[in-house]
């Protein structure tokens, strides 16, 4: 397993330490558990079209089904 060296705040130092010694755990173990648990919720692995990624969201509003054809929603367009 390999070491990182990071920078936390001291209330983060804090926090981390008190936990540990309630717990019983190093501060590592802590740190590891909490990056396992943040990478597992990423959407970051989801790959596909925009429309794959918003495929529940399609069609969940109502309106002109073409607003192109109707001249009165073209007026104001590009001012």
């Amino acid at each position: 397993m390999d070491t990182l060296t990071l920078k936390v705040p001291d209330i983060i130092k804090e926090k981390l330490k008190l936990i540990s010694e309630k717990k019983g755990v190093s501060r590592s173990e802590i740190v590891r558990s909490a990056l396992i648990e943040y990478f597992s919720n990423d959407d970051l692995d989801k790959k596909g079209s925009f429309l794959d990624l918003s495929k529940d969201l399609a069609g969940s509003v109502e309106g002109p089904s073409d607003l192109s054809t109707n001249k009165e929603f073209l007026k104001r367009y590009g001012k």
